[in-house]
């Protein structure tokens, strides 16, 4: 897995999850930001991490039963307990929202276990309970029934597809208010650069539109403004 240096987190840790998808779509990629899903919580920061990923397939009755909970080496069971620290579990639910890919005890495992967030593009079930919890946590909605009613857990760590994107082991993935996006792990490091010299100008060209400056000429800025900014810039530095 690519190592990701402390700069690019800190980085991702103060930028929007809209700065970040300008980034990626300056870069040709247009399919990075995972639909549906929205933190069950209030984020005190954004949710950044490498991803960790579980597959699911639909559920079959004479497979799917409570018993097989006591398998330690249950996929689902298994990806919470192997999670690494600092990782984003991110669940392959094929959008179905009629159960839940987990609840309170595997949300409170996870967290215990230094894991930097939980993406589903299905349901969650005690979502009141999760919302209270520090671990930031995303998904398509409450769900009350448990996973097996839809849901059969098959693989940890491969590729998988989560509201519509595809998510590879190790991508950096970052959320906050507006969701989550996926940013491949070979450009993480210069996204993150990028993003953040572009929230640097994107908060000068507020305070122009602020004061009453036209759009034209301010957004996007022209060499005028671009000089202006590099005064301003200056100026605070």
């Amino acid at each position: 897995m690519t190592e990701f240096t402390a700069a690019c987190t800190a980085r991702l840790k103060r930028v929007s999850t809209a700065t970040i998808t300008t980034q990626l779509f300056k870069r040709g990629l247009r399919n990075c930001f995972i639909q549906g899903v929205r933190p069950l919580g209030v984020l005190g920061e954004n949710m950044v991490g490498p991803a960790y990923t579980l597959r699911n397939i639909p559920s079959r009755e004479d497979l799917d039963h409570v018993g097989v909970f006591a398998n330690p080496e249950h996929p689902q069971r298994k990806a919470v307990e192997q999670a690494p620290a600092g990782r984003v579990l991110v669940i392959d639910c094929r959008g179905d929202t009629r159960a839940a890919s987990g609840g309170e005890i595997l949300m409170t495992r996870l967290t215990i276990r230094g894991a930097a967030g939980v993406v589903s593009d299905g349901g969650m079930r005690d979502a009141a309970a999760i919302g209270r919890m520090t671990l930031p946590v995303y998904c398509a909605g409450p769900s009350a029934p448990l996973n097996l009613a839809r849901h059969h857990a098959v693989d940890i760590d491969v590729p998988i597809a989560c509201g519509g994107v595809p998510v590879y082991p190790g991508d950096m993935v970052v959320g906050d208010a507006d969701g989550v996006v996926v940013i491949p792990a070979h450009l993480a490091e210069e996204v993150a650069r990028d993003c953040a010299e572009q929230e640097v100008l994107e908060e000068f060209l507020l305070t122009r539109i602020q004061g009453g400056a036209r759009l034209p000429d301010t957004y996007p800025p022209n060499e005028e403004t671009k000089a202006a900014f590099e005064v301003w810039r200056r100026a605070r530095e």
